[in-house]
């Protein structure tokens, strides 16, 4: 039922509400308007419809605009507190009664339920670059270097040992140079550990590229049809918060984007995805790529494609484009990411389909069903080297054909740091807090 069908069935409801609130009596406020008391409490059940100068009068005694009655509270604010409500499974089925009654207090609890949600991204922004970010292990690392060569030289300078006034010079020198790189590589340090979302001096490019494409779904709709409303250009410049390396990589997201949707409309692929649900079987229904369409289906708008959906793709080199997180769940940046999930072994068999049920460690490890494919881009020249590539779409499993047994399961990580797995073949360092392997 729509906001505006509510309003009006609410209308009753809130006069009375907001006449018991001034403690007035329903026969006070009939006979104010000059009506009957039974024709007010019909009113007041729903039971009959008010507009016009009844709507007028009532209002007025209750001090309140007649659109708080007849429309209720702000849709905005409704649709916030049920979103509240939702994501902290709380059952709230009066959300409009609160809001219309309660402006003030459901505006806060509104507020504060945007901050819960703020402060956890902060959280786990800041986990993922303590564990990940080598600029910020390179920054740790001048920070220490630094505080040691302070303490090896003053330890010298108070040794007691008698020292020519040149190695004096010569040490306050040093303690001095080691002091103005100390205190940089500190102002670097705090830097990179502002939260995110409240600083973004830390952020890449790639980082500002991925919470604009959050904001959106990743779903472009001006880029959608074949006469589309704006160009990759015009969306890129007018992307609110980037500075012009995080536009260029928009842009080139943009316009792979936008070849995608010429090429696979965005009704051919739902109508597709509704009669099969199979990467791979989509792919070959609809005579592309399985690449393309592994990117086409991370961008469709919700009801058109799969329910929930992650995507990243990769270079030769492992480093990741712009990432879609599957309910928070993506691959880390950089060279500590887990080499075992698919992404990285389809870089190395080209054109070959990859299917795999990924599980995280733990007794309530997500699984997430993976379909990764590699393929090799050569050009513009013959002379020009070839570029191998992989992508990756994460899929929550949800039971059927898709999740039997003839698909693999793979145990995959977070990365060595942060993972748990004692015995596991790809270890390449350990973990930053040693867990028994029977605690798994």
């Amino acid at each position: 039922m729509g906001l505006e069908r509510r309003g009006a069935r609410l209308a009753g409801a809130r006069i009375r509400a907001r006449r018991l609130d001034l403690g007035l009596a329903q026969t006070a406020l009939a006979q104010q308007v000059g009506i009957s008391a039974s024709y007010l409490n019909l009113i007041e059940h729903d039971r009959r419809r008010i507009g016009g100068r009844l709507l007028n009068a009532i209002a007025r005694v209750l001090d309140l605009d007649p659109a708080q009655i007849a429309q209720g509270a702000d849709g905005a604010l409704v649709g916030r507190l049920e979103a509240a409500a939702a994501q902290h499974d709380v059952p709230l089925a009066d959300a409009e009664v609160l809001a219309g009654r309660f402006p003030g207090w459901a505006g806060l609890i509104a507020a504060q339920a945007a901050r819960i949600e703020t402060l956890e991204a902060q959280v786990a922004g800041l986990s993922d670059r303590l564990a990940h970010d080598p600029e910020l292990s390179a920054s740790l690392h001048q920070v220490i270097t630094a505080a040691t060569a302070i303490r090896s030289t003053a330890s010298i300078l108070t040794g007691g040992e008698a020292l020519d006034r040149d190695w004096q010079a010569r040490f306050h020198r040093n303690i001095h140079a080691e002091s103005l790189r100390l205190a940089e590589s500190s102002r670097r340090l705090a830097g990179f550990l502002e939260a995110p979302g409240t600083s973004d001096a830390a952020l890449t490019p790639l980082d500002r590229v991925e919470r604009f494409l959050d904001r959106m779904g990743h779903h472009v709709a001006a880029l959608e049809g074949p006469n589309p409303a704006l160009s990759p250009e015009e969306v890129a410049m007018g992307a609110p918060d980037l500075d012009p390396a995080a536009r260029e990589v928009l842009r080139r997201w943009l316009v792979t984007y936008r070849a995608d949707a010429q090429a696979l409309p965005l009704e051919q692929v739902a109508q597709a995805w509704r009669e099969a649900a199979d990467p791979l079987g989509v792919a070959a229904r609809l005579g592309c790529d399985l690449p393309r369409l592994l990117r086409r289906l991370a961008t469709l708008p919700p009801g058109a494609g799969p329910a929930q959906v992650g995507f990243v793709a990769c270079d030769a080199g492992g480093a990741l484009g712009p990432r879609r997180a599957l309910d928070g769940l993506t691959l880390s940046r950089g060279a500590a990411a887990c080499p075992l999930w698919p992404l990285y072994e389809a870089l190395s068999q080209p054109g070959r389909a990859l299917r795999v049920r990924a599980a995280m460690p733990g007794e309530s490890g997500a699984v997430v069903l993976c379909h990764a494919v590699g393929w090799i881009e050569t050009g513009p020249d013959w002379a020009g080297p070839a570029r191998p590539r992989a992508a990756m779409l994460m899929l929550r499993e949800e039971g059927g054909a898709e999740t039997s047994g003839a698909v693999p399961r793979r145990e995959v990580g977070p990365g060595c740091r942060l993972c748990p797995r004692d015995a596991c073949p790809a270890r390449r360092e350990p973990p930053l807090v040693p867990v028994r392997s029977d605690a798994l």
